[in-house]
């Protein structure tokens, strides 16, 4: 059973940095798409960014993330991570790295909560004046 586990939330002013990360039980990340998911307080679970399986892994994000975050991924540490710059204080709320093996994301609609069946515990992102 694959195992998802992330890090590296806390708490960072507006326009501040974080790097979440991701560790993954794989054999390959390969063969999984992976999400970055957030859920505010009182809010649906939203999608941030997801890599797919085809195209060498080609790299999805909601529009108020571009520009600002970059998801990437170590195959042989077998990581997922989501570099987030300029973070504003909506972005505030739990995020979460999910897997779905064979799934193809092609755009920022298909990268949704409900086509990824392997979940992490979630970090919490603060971002406060």
């Amino acid at each position: 059973q694959l195992q998802l586990v992330e890090s590296g939330g806390g708490l960072v002013q507006p326009g501040g940095s974080l790097r979440l990360s991701c560790a993954t039980s794989a054999f390959s990340l390969d063969y999984y798409a992976i999400g970055w998911f957030r859920q505010a307080p009182g809010k649906e679970r939203e999608g941030v960014s997801c890599i797919s399986t085809d195209k060498a892994g080609r790299t999805i994000y909601a529009d108020s993330m571009k520009g600002r975050f970059t998801i990437s991924r170590d195959n042989a540490k077998k990581m997922v991570y989501l570099q987030m710059n300029g973070l504003r204080p909506e972005d505030t709320g739990a995020y979460y790295c999910a897997a779905q093996s064979k799934l193809v994301v092609s755009s920022a609609t298909q990268c949704t909560s409900n086509r990824f069946g392997v979940w992490g515990q979630g970090t919490q992102v603060t971002v406060f004046s």
